[in-house]
């Protein structure tokens, strides 16, 4: 029996209803799809063997098929690019458009490129460095706060595939930090430049939230 077990890796949440396919190195075959379960597995009455395996139709797997494979993704519509599930490797590709105006963030040996106000053109080129060198940009410095809204809003972006609203972050934080500190003051305090549904944004390599321009 050979299982495949996909989930999100930043919450360990079961990916359901997510169609799986083994490629056998064998003769080159493949399964029909199977869809994961509730609990994310997906199983295929084999015995143990080597190949592939495609998830949704993306390469996540190469090696020795026995027993249960885990597959943890950064987001449901991560590329393949990304399938080691490395940090800051949400789907890439840029956001460029013709009359955007550019500008670069020098993160190491690399100039990273935002838009005009820092949102990230390809969001695969985040990383805790860039985040680093953006809030040094806007005079921020990072503490251990700053850090878990950030956390917090990549994890709910790797969840939901959408940014977090206000709402929802000050009721997160309230529970964490109590109500003084989960607080709408409080968040926009730490991130003064436009709050943390911006400036946070923009420190987590995500884009733009719906209707901001």
């Amino acid at each position: 029996m050979i299982d495949v077990k996909v989930s999100m890796k930043v919450t360990n949440e079961p990916l359901k209803r997510t169609p799986v396919v083994l490629k056998l190195d064998a003769d080159g075959s493949e399964t029909a799809p199977v869809l994961t379960d509730r609990a994310g597995l997906a199983r295929f009455d084999l015995p143990p063997t080597s190949g592939k395996v495609l998830v949704s139709g993306v390469e996540r797997f190469d090696g020795r098929l026995d027993g249960e494979i885990p597959i943890e993704l950064w987001s449901i519509t991560q590329s393949e690019r990304d399938s080691k599930g490395l940090p800051g490797e949400f789907p890439s590709g840029s956001n460029a458009y013709p009359s955007m105006t550019t500008r670069s963030i020098q993160v190491g040996d690399r100039a990273i490129l935002t838009d005009s106000e820092g949102y990230l053109v390809d969001p695969s080129d985040w990383s805790e460095d860039f985040a680093r060198a953006l809030a040094a940009y806007d005079g921020l410095e990072l503490n251990a706060e700053h850090w878990e809204i950030i956390r917090f809003l990549r994890a709910s972006y790797a969840k939901h595939g959408t940014q977090a609203m206000v709402r929802d972050m000050i009721a997160h934080f309230r529970k964490v930090w109590g109500s003084e500190k989960g607080s709408n003051r409080y968040l926009h305090r730490l991130f003064p430049r436009g709050g943390p549904q911006k400036q946070g944004n923009r420190l987590a390599g995500l884009l733009r939230t719906k209707g901001e321009h």
